[in-house]
């Protein structure tokens, strides 16, 4: 569903761009109308399983596509209307379920106020398609366009400044919607086969750990041990791990004098130098390389 949604709007930014260009007529056909038609029910489907803490699929869901079948029955305005008053349909139950959530905001506080941005450019973007006749086509298109990129850069930087965003925002919702399932877990025994493989076994070394994936080594469901680490643990799966890994870290900087510190960061099991300093600065308080001068003295030469 990303990805469907992805190439509709790059597929409506080419349909902008050649008509601001050229004036290419395209943008006033039902195609790029059945277009519109996709780009709400996508980013639903897409965003419903985090925000409502769903991991199953139906095929019915894909009903949400039906109304792109309108784009080649209505006539273009009637249908154009039509499709930004069905999104704002969509959006009304995203204000909804980014509210629901709201008990879990102080997790998410920058990033929520950048996906505020992006809400109030939809709310702008579907008010400015219902009163096309009053802004005029051309200025429209410019602002829809200008919209449709400025969103995207705003969320790529809530994914840099945060790249465990979307399993954040699941493990909060787990917790807002979900009911206990630790009924019949032996919590004690989880948790300390969950030392076991993080002391022992050293499975925070694998950088694509996930939720679901610790949780089948435990034979647990997802949200089971989402709810056993926050209940029990008092933190989320996400920060759970960055935590073991740069205790790690930690032990390596001290101990390993010659080896590098992005080599130790990717050795525990982080992707990148920046998603490594970010998570040892947040939980430590000082970069890596900061900690390991103080820790070793100022007289060592330290690899960078």
């Amino acid at each position: 569903m990303g990805m469907i949604l992805i190439a509709a709007l790059a597929a409506l930014q080419l349909a902008h761009f050649f008509y601001l260009k050229d004036g290419n007529q395209f943008v006033f056909s039902p195609v790029y109308v059945g277009i519109l038609y996709l780009v709400a029910p996508a980013f639903y489907l897409f965003s419903k399983p985090l925000l409502k803490a769903e991991d199953s699929f139906q095929a019915w869901q894909l009903l949400h596509f039906m109304p792109v079948l309108l784009a080649f029955i209505f006539p273009y305005q009637t249908a154009f209307l039509f499709a930004f008053s069905i999104g704002g349909v969509y959006l009304l139950w995203l204000a909804k379920s980014i509210y629901a959530l709201r008990k879990q905001r102080s997790r998410f506080q920058i990033e929520l106020i950048i996906l505020l941005i992006v809400f109030i450019i939809a709310v702008l973007v579907l008010l400015m398609g219902l009163s096309q006749a009053i802004v005029g086509k051309q200025s429209f298109f410019i602002l829809y366009a200008i919209a449709i990129g400025l969103a995207f850069f705003l969320v790529n930087i809530a994914l840099a400044y945060a790249p465990q965003i979307t399993h954040q925002v699941s493990e909060a919702a787990q917790e807002t919607y979900a009911r206990s399932t630790l009924g019949s877990v032996d919590c004690d025994k989880a948790l300390q086969q969950l030392d076991t493989l993080m002391q022992e076994d050293r499975l925070y070394r694998e950088n694509n750990l996930d939720l679901h994936t610790l949780a089948s080594e435990l034979g647990l469901t997802s949200h089971q041990l989402s709810e056993l680490m926050n209940t029990r643990l008092g933190k989320s799966f996400s920060r759970y791990i960055r935590e073991q890994r740069v205790e790690a870290a930690r032990h390596l900087l001290e101990e390993e004098s010659d080896s590098s510190v992005l080599s130790i960061g990717l050795s525990v099991g982080f992707t990148s130098q920046s998603n490594f300093y970010d998570a040892f600065r947040d939980i430590v308080g000082a970069t890596p390389a900061k900690y390991r001068k103080s820790r070793i003295g100022s007289d060592t030469k330290i690899p960078k």
